[in-house]
């Protein structure tokens, strides 16, 4: 029997949807619910519902941030509705995936703090005017004693002990604590409030998504179609991106240095990079790296890629032709910034080389700025310094280079 033709344009759409929508992800939870969902979708003009959620827990916001809510934005752009859930409360529990031990506590305040700059970025990536932003302290913190007794009810331990994460500690002895259980079930919790259609989320935190399928079903609802991304590889091109790690982009950053990281990624990990973090197309990466294009160029094209993303193709092409003129001919950044030496951290015979570095935060600490000394990371003017007992006494306008991407011009702040 012959499709109507209304029956093939749909059909040709719910197709399309999925050829989009499944790029770059690791696992659907099911690509049959998927497509059933986008079909009726499409047959009574009722967009899905698709949820995300994000605890507050830090200022910043990096590249791996950006994979879910890129996600959450062609959603947006096929015509369903995108639901950000600001884990305010649940931020105040804390997410155990992939801790080996309870995770600190949060205040309120401090949670507010955080969820105002998240969302001040992730409106670099979602078209903010049509996303529903709920704060899941609407609910959360209302429920009763009895209605969190009956929500807790709604596993077990042994469930709770299929974690990966919760039966290592277990098995190790490492203390698990109660409110650790509770946190999957609130998350669940918010797919029930919002009647989440999809959720999205990283690969780690399928355990967390599929509670809210079991909880939804439990309160009468269709399960939600569970979507996990992968983990985006950090620049040491090992271990996944992380603040902690030290190995990530903040979408914050300005263009130069945005560009400068890209540049630094390893040649193995670029062509995930082109697939997560970009819009060409799948052919053209197919064709760029079976070419004979040289890692210089194709890291060339990704960084332009990424930065044009967050500033603009304008910004995208001054910081290539910044980058091509600093580290490819050797010449000093155009914009130095300017690093104050007050006086009074000067002696007799000026300043320890490694006490400068920590003092004007170039440097984590004395042990690792006698590193970066002693390995010949660091030159004043044209000079490497090797000696980390070296002292020096800054006049002024002397460039201070740590690494191959930290310069600054020093400026000593004279007393009157």
């Amino acid at each position: 029997m012959s499709m109507s033709p209304d029956d093939s344009r749909i059909t040709r759409e719910v197709d399309r949807q999925m050829a989009l929508l499944s790029r770059g992800a690791v696992q659907i939870i099911s690509e049959e619910e998927l497509a059933k969902k986008l079909r009726r979708s499409l047959l009574s003009k009722k967009p899905l519902r698709v949820k995300l959620g994000v605890d507050p827990t830090a200022h910043d916001l990096h590249l791996g941030f950006t994979l879910p809510l890129s996600k959450l934005q062609l959603f947006s752009e096929l015509g369903h509705r995108p639901v950000l859930i600001i884990g305010d409360a649940t931020a105040m529990v804390g997410d155990p995936t992939g801790k080996n031990a309870a995770r600190p506590k949060l205040d309120h305040d401090t949670v507010r703090d955080f969820a105002k700059s998240y969302l001040d970025q992730a409106g670099r990536v979602l078209d903010m005017d049509r996303v529903e932003v709920r704060w899941n302290s609407e609910w959360l913190t209302r429920l009763g004693f009895q209605e969190l007794i009956a929500l807790m009810s709604r596993s077990t331990v042994a469930r709770m002990l299929e974690r990966d994460d919760f039966s290592k500690r277990h098995r190790e002895g490492v203390p698990i604590y109660i409110h650790e259980f509770l946190y999957p079930l609130l998350q669940g919790h918010d797919s029930v409030v919002v009647e989440a259609d999809v959720e999205l989320g990283g690969q780690d935190q399928l355990f967390n998504l599929l509670v809210g399928r079991d909880l939804q079903v439990q309160a009468g609802q269709e399960p939600q179609v569970c979507m996990m991304g992968p983990l985006l590889v950090g620049l040491d091109g090992h271990r996944k991106m992380s603040k902690s790690y030290g190995n990530y982009i903040g979408v914050n950053e300005a263009a130069n240095e945005m560009f400068g990281k890209v540049m630094s990624l390893s040649d193995e990990t670029m062509r995930t990079w082109f697939e997560l973090l970009t819009c060409v197309p799948q052919e053209e990466i197919e064709r760029l790296f079976e070419g004979d294009t040289h890692p210089r160029e194709l890291k060339d094209r990704l960084a332009r890629e990424i930065v044009t993303r967050f500033h603009g193709k304008e910004a995208a092409a001054a910081a290539s032709e910044e980058f091509r003129r600093v580290f490819a001919n050797k010449e000093l950044p155009s914009d130095i910034p300017e690093a104050v030496v007050p006086e009074e951290a000067l002696g007799a015979e000026g300043i320890r080389l490694t006490r400068l570095l920590t003092l004007l935060g170039l440097a984590p600490s004395n042990k690792e700025a006698r590193r970066l000394v002693e390995q010949g990371g660091v030159r004043v003017d044209d000079d490497v310094i090797r000696d980390p007992a070296s002292e020096i006494t800054p006049q002024g306008g002397e460039v201070l280079r740590v690494g191959k991407k930290r310069f600054v011009k020093l400026v000593v702040n004279r007393m009157k």
